[in-house]
């Protein structure tokens, strides 16, 4: 039942203020009921995170959409994404940009979103098992990086892994709400930074989870 339901969130979310027609068309094409538990496919199209595995959540629609449409994406971007989570922002960065380059701590998860991933014939994505803090130098730079989870401080390790004119967004901050942070990479290394509006995101956690 996944049709007018779909419809009426991409509304939604238009009148919210989420309007570029790419990051739109991108998140109705991706079925957001995949990427949750079985127990919540009645809520799968409803504007609101949802608990998965790990006590992490599927993020909201209305803030999946805005940090997408912050991040500009294009289509000949490489794009780094920290917290592969589900799956499900990862499916849908995976329509916007030619190659998409995931991390996450939990390998649980990530076998789950990988398996996601391809039950949908995704086939830009690249996956990896490590410390999202991180980044992945081995592939940087990057066009684009999105951080799915709060880091507690300005992430300089990943900004530095952005290519001049990159553009990374993340939330920032220690506590339940945080800053979502828009950064844009100039010519000599230094970086702007745009506050776009408070969010609630599980923290980033450095190193890689114990749990299987």
């Amino acid at each position: 039942m996944r049709d007018d339901r779909a419809g009426r969130l991409i509304l939604s979310l238009r009148q919210q203020g989420v309007t570029d027609p790419r990051v739109l068309a991108a998140m109705e094409s991706v079925d957001r009921a995949v990427f949750v538990h079985e127990k919540f496919l009645e809520q799968a199209w409803e504007d609101q995170a949802l608990p998965i595995d790990c006590a992490q959540t599927i993020s909201q629609p209305y803030v999946v959409g805005l940090m997408t449409q912050a991040l500009q994406v294009g289509p000949r971007h490489r794009v780094l994404e920290v917290g592969t989570g589900s799956g499900y922002q990862c499916a849908v960065l995976s329509r916007l940009a030619r190659f998409v380059y995931s991390v996450e701590r939990y390998k649980s998860l990530l076998k789950e979103a990988e398996a996601r991933l391809k039950a949908l014939g995704v086939d830009n994505v690249f996956t990896r098992h490590g410390d999202g803090g991180e980044g992945w130098r081995e592939q940087a730079p990057f066009d684009r990086i999105m951080v799915t989870a709060a880091s507690p401080h300005e992430p300089r390790d990943l900004l530095r892994q952005l290519k001049p004119g990159g553009v990374l967004v993340a939330p920032v901050g220690r506590g339940s709400v945080q800053m979502l942070n828009r950064y844009t990479a100039d010519e000599d290394g230094a970086f702007s930074r745009e506050s776009l509006l408070e969010v609630r995101f599980v923290p980033l956690v450095e190193g890689v989870a114990k749990e299987t």
